[in-house]
């Protein structure tokens, strides 16, 4: 990775520069920020809201997070953040079961889950702003889920014969894929469907006959093995 582009993803975790100016004026921004889209989204007049309510200009706002996409980033990385914190409050017998709870609570913030759905889709493109937000959150994530899982798998509590990372990339899968749907049908439960990740998973009685997966080397491009430092594209936060 060229150092270029690990300065920025590093930056992702601890923003500094501009972002360091002004501390307590920007998480003032950012709190208010939040309220605003749980009930807005990323549609309407979302910024000159914002600005009322803190007393800026429109302007003055965007100068804290450099662009209106910086802003929206650093909303979801807000959310991220208090979402790590509550569940490390709400200790759990598995690394799964906290995203179902997240994802409960999400569904009395119906602007911020479209604002994360529409973001997390417009990523896709190599050159949008998000790109490297996402690309770091996935990672970290499922690093966090696939070593817990890991660690439940040398304990027994889970099938020897499934890959940890399968699972964790299906969990993260299901949880970005169920908030579209909610969007769609707000009848659908989020958490319930994690929910039934884990019961499918975590202490269940494997087949007879299942034997433990062979010691491979990872495919081009996959996570680094369990216990291993993860590289600049990887990390810890939990959400």
């Amino acid at each position: 990775m060229d150092p270029e582009r690990a300065a920025r993803l590093d930056n992702i975790r601890t923003p500094r520069g501009s972002y360091a100016k002004g501390v307590l004026r920007r998480d003032e921004i950012l709190t208010v920020a939040l309220e605003v889209f749980a009930m807005i989204g990323e549609k309407g007049a979302l910024i000159k809201e914002i600005a009322d309510r803190v007393g800026l200009s429109q302007a003055g706002v965007l100068r804290y997070f450099g662009s209106r996409e910086g802003l929206l980033i650093r909303v979801l990385a807000e959310r991220d953040r208090l979402a790590r914190e509550r569940a490390a409050r709400e200790p759990c017998p598995d690394p799964i079961s906290p995203m179902a709870a997240t994802l409960r609570r999400s569904g009395d913030v119906a602007g911020l889950v479209r604002l994360y759905v529409s973001m997390a889709a417009a990523s896709g493109f190599p050159c949008h702003p998000a790109r490297d937000f996402f690309e770091v959150r996935n990672g970290d994530l499922l690093v966090a889920l696939r070593d817990g899982l890991a660690a439940l798998q040398r304990e027994g509590r889970i099938r020897p014969d499934i890959a940890p990372e399968a699972i964790a990339r299906l969990a993260l899968a299901a949880a970005d894929g169920i908030q579209h749907q909610w969007l769609l049908d707000p009848g659908v439960d989020m958490g319930g469907v994690i929910d039934t990740i884990v019961a499918l998973v975590v202490d269940v009685v494997p087949p007879s006959g299942a034997l433990p997966l062979p010691e491979a080397l990872p495919p081009a491009g996959a996570l680094p093995p369990p216990g291993a430092p993860a590289d600049e594209g990887h990390g810890p936060p939990h959400s």
